[in-house]
This record gives structure tokens, C-alpha cells and sequence, in this order.
């Protein structure tokens, strides 16, 4: 400021000192204050020239930065310095703004702002999915016209919004269910925030752990039931040996039910809570001889339920050249358990047959084909559940505990693989086991058996 009223000074002094020089010696003094008026006239007419800059570049934002001395030149420098400084604020929010709705983008959940008339201010791009909402298009459309659920709608005039309302997602089938999980909370003015959840895994989890207990309480208390009244029957009653033997003899086949259920639910409980299988290789015929004689065994045990012997045939392709990587007794008890369904399934006139096969990328499929009843459609999704059964009677008079596609199902997911289901009403089943080419190799005498052969084949040319 102070160099500012030296220069007003010297501009009036220059103004005066003109003014006398160049009037006439006898009205100096009326030349030196009229040197003074324009002296002062030129000082305020630079200085709101100089101020007009300033002003046109503050209000106008495409104006150039004005090159101004003086008072107003320090102006025009902290007022810069100042937008500056503002400007960084900005980038700064902006990308802690970005980072925030980059983040509401990445989230499982769904996020929808609306303002106090209900209208679509925001959505992220779950939220979207959900609800079946075109941001581009949406965007100020009341969210009771777009979500027409007769729950929601309710949920939406009511004042408490405490707990979520559960309404059918948009690509909801009965083949493939879809649930959602809304509520509501205010903030701001009158604003809203809806979060959408999709529950479908949560309640389906929730049904199933319903079904385990139910299921396993029954498939106990069925044969303790049994247990007990032969118990006290044996207590009570005066009977033969022969009759004792025969009570005694259905009491130990209740007993082993008992004993195989928990077996296989132990078998669930390893499978899930231990860590991944290695690599141990085991030559496939080490498998096929197994299954063989565990088949065998088993439709000679279930005869006299069936009627009859089954027809089972086993692929005559060579298995001893092969070796499965893995856990073996986890591959065992997977493979076992689809030829123990199929015949359990099967009628004593049908037929059974296991087979293996190589794919062009090495991978390795283990089948088990059936001529049965087959299975219906609305069945197949379900089939791998925990003591789920098509025909429930059929299973428990063959001695099924209803864990056995489970076991498969978990076993076959630890080793990297893929269980194939293939089945039409009346026209049998299919159960495939696809390994994947990693856990599928030659086995390294086959390989030295080749080599050593391959030596001989070139002298022989």
C-alpha cells in the first residue's frame, strides 16, 4: 500500500510540476492545481482501467491472466495462488470421490440413492442387476414404478424401515430360485439410501442345514426305534431260539444301518475340515479290481431284496497302464459309492456298466451307465443334497444312507474334477467322473515297457 501512495504522490507532484512549467509565470499557481486535477484524473482512469482487468478476469473464466503492477497486481497473485489452492482441494475430493463410488462399484451389495419423492438418484452397477435398473435410462424415475413387488411397495409406505423385506430377485425361476433382501435407511434432507442383498446362497444354506437335522434325527431315530422294540420284546417275551435268532438278526442289520450312516457322515465331516489331496499316483486296475469285487459282493447281498442278480459289465479297456493322482481312499469310496447306487436303483434284470475313457486333452472320465428308472428332470439339480432321494423307500431297503452322491460330489471338487449327471425317466442314467489331465498320467512301467520296445520295432525294420 505503501508504494501504491508514493506512486499517487508522484503522479500528482509530476501533474503540478507540468502544470507550472507550462503555464503562463502570471497563473502558475491555477496551471500547478490544474496540473494536479489531471494529474489525479490520470491516476484514478489507469487505476479502474487496471481494475477493470482484474474484475473481467475474476467473473469471466475463459478471460486471460491479466499483467497488472501495483496493488492490483498483488490482487491478481493471491487471488491466483488462492485458486490454485482450491483447485488441488478439488482434484483431491474428486478423487477421494471416485475412490469412494469405485469402491460402492466393487461391492457384493447393492446401493440405490433416492431423494424424499422416491426418485432414482444413483445406483451402482449390483444394485442395477438386482433390481433390474438401466442407469443410463432410470436415473430420476420413482423406484415404486420400476420394482413392482406388492411387499416392497408396502415396505416402502411404511414408517419403520428397521428390518429388510424379502422379495423375489428379477431372474427369479423355480428351477433357479433368486432371493433379495431390501431395506431402507434415511440420511440428509429427507434422503434415502436402499441396500439390496441377494440371500439366495444364505437361505438355501439355511434350508439345507433344516434338512441335514431333520433328516439325520430321522434316519437315527428310525432304527433306535426298531432297535428298542426288539429289545423289549426279547425282555419281555418267551421265545424259541429260532426266534431269538431272527430278532436278533434284524436288530444287527438296524445296528449296521446305524454304523454306515455315521460312517458316511464322518466321511462328510473329513472331507470338508481336511486340507486338499496330494499327488499319490495308484494304477487305475488297483481301482477296478475293487469295484469288481465290491460289486460282486454287493448285488449277491441285495439279491433276495431285488429278486435277482444284476447284469455288470466292466470296460475290458486297458486300465493298468494308467495311474490316478490323489487320495485313494477318497477316490475309492467316490467310485464305489455311483456302482453301489446304480445297482441299488437298478432292477435284477437290468445291467450295470463301468467304464473308462481318455478325452483328446488327456483328461480321464470315469463312468458308471445304468438301464434304470432313470431320473426326472425336477430331480437332478438336488440329487448331490445330503439325504436327498428319489425313491426314499427303495434306497432304505437296499441299505442307501442318502450321503453317498454327496460324498462323490466332495470328493470329486478336492481332486479338481467334474461329476456329469445324465438321465432321462425310463431310459436309465448316466454318472460321469471327469479328471482333469493333471491328475491323470501313464504309468512309468508302461512308459519303459513302450521304450524298451520301440528299440526293438527299429533293429526289426
Amino acid at each position: 500500500m505503501l508504494g501504491r501512495f508514493v506512486t499517487f504522490l508522484f503522479i500528482l507532484l509530476l501533474g503540478w510540476l507540468i502544470g507550472v512549467l507550462a503555464a503562463d509565470p502570471a497563473f502558475r499557481i491555477q496551471g500547478g492545481a490544474w496540473g494536479l486535477l489531471a494529474g489525479a484524473l490520470l491516476w484514478f482512469f489507469v487505476d479502474l482501467w487496471r481494475g477493470m482487468k482484474v474484475t473481467n478476469w475474476l467473473t469471466s473464466p475463459d478471460a486471460s491472466l491479466p499483467t497488472t503492477w501495483g496493488a492490483w497486481g498483488e490482487v491478481v497473485d493471491r487471488v491466483r495462488r488462492l485458486t490454485r489452492l482450491k483447485d488441488r482441494q478439488i482434484q483431491t475430493h474428486q478423487a477421494s470421490l471416485e475412490q469412494f463410488l469405485s469402491a460402492i462399484q466393487a461391492s457384493p451389495n447393492g446401493v440405490l440413492m433416492l431423494d424424499q419423492q422416491w426418485r432414482i438418484t444413483w445406483c451402482n452397477t449390483m444394485s442395477a442387476q438386482h433390481l433390474g435398473i438401466d442407469p443410463a435410462r432410470d436415473m430420476a424415475q420413482l423406484i415404486g414404478n420400476l420394482v413392482r413387488n406388492p411387499d416392497f411397495s408396502q415396505y416402502l409406505q411404511q414408517s419403520d424401515h428397521g428390518q429388510p423385506v424379502i422379495i423375489e430377485g428379477r431372474d427369479h425361476r423355480p428351477d433357479l430360485p433368486q432371493r433379495l433382501a431390501l431395506q431402507l435407511f434415511s440420511y440428509g434432507q429427507g434422503q434415502h439410501l436402499l441396500l439390496s442383498q441377494d440371500i439366495t446362497a444364505v437361505e438355501q444354506s439355511e434350508a439345507m442345514r433344516r434338512d441335514f437335522v431333520a433328516n439325520v434325527s430321522h434316519e437315527i431315530r428310525t432304527p433306535l426305534t426298531v432297535l428298542a422294540g426288539f429289545v423289549e420284546t426279547l425282555q419281555t417275551l418267551p421265545l424259541d431260539p429260532g426266534e431269538q435268532s431272527k430278532y436278533l438278526g434284524l436288530m444287527a442289520r438296524q445296528a449296521q444301518r446305524m454304523q454306515t450312516l455315521v460312517e458316511d457322515l464322518l466321511t462328510l465331516s473329513r472331507l470338508e475340515g481336511s486340507p486338499l489331496p496330494g499327488n499319490e499316483p495308484t494304477p487305475l486296475s488297483v481301482f477296478w479290481n475293487a469295484l469288481r469285487e465290491e460289486a460282486m459282493a454287493l448285488d449277491q447281498a441285495m439279491a433276495g431284496l431285488l429278486g435277482g442278480l444284476h447284469c455288470i459289465e466292466f470296460d475290458p479297456v486297458e486300465v493298468g497302464a494308467v495311474e490316478l493322482l490323489g487320495q485313494r481312499g477318497e477316490l475309492q469310496s467316490a467310485m464305489s459309492n455311483l456302482v453301489a447306487n446304480a445297482l441299488r436303483y437298478t432292477p435284477s434284470s437290468g445291467c450295470v456298466k463301468v467304464s473308462w475313457h481318455q478325452t483328446e486333452a488327456g483328461a480321464g472320465v470315469f463312468t458308471v451307465t445304468d438301464d434304470g428308472p432313470g431320473i426326472a428332470p425336477e430331480h437332478l439339480p438336488r440329487i448331490t443334497e445330503r439325504f436327498y432321494r428319489v425313491d426314499r423307500s427303495r434306497s432304505r431297503e437296499t441299505g442307501g444312507t442318502g450321503l453317498g452322491l454327496s460324498i462323490v460330489k466332495h470328493v470329486v471338487q478336492r481332486h479338481q474334477g467334474e461329476l456329469i449327471i445324465h438321465s432321462q425317466p425310463g431310459q436309465g442314467s448316466s454318472f460321469c467322473i471327469q479328471f482333469p489331465a493333471g491328475r491323470v498320467r501313464t504309468a512309468p512301467s508302461a512308459v519303459a515297457g513302450s521304450a524298451a520296445q520301440h528299440p526293438q520295432q527299429q533293429a526289426t525294420q
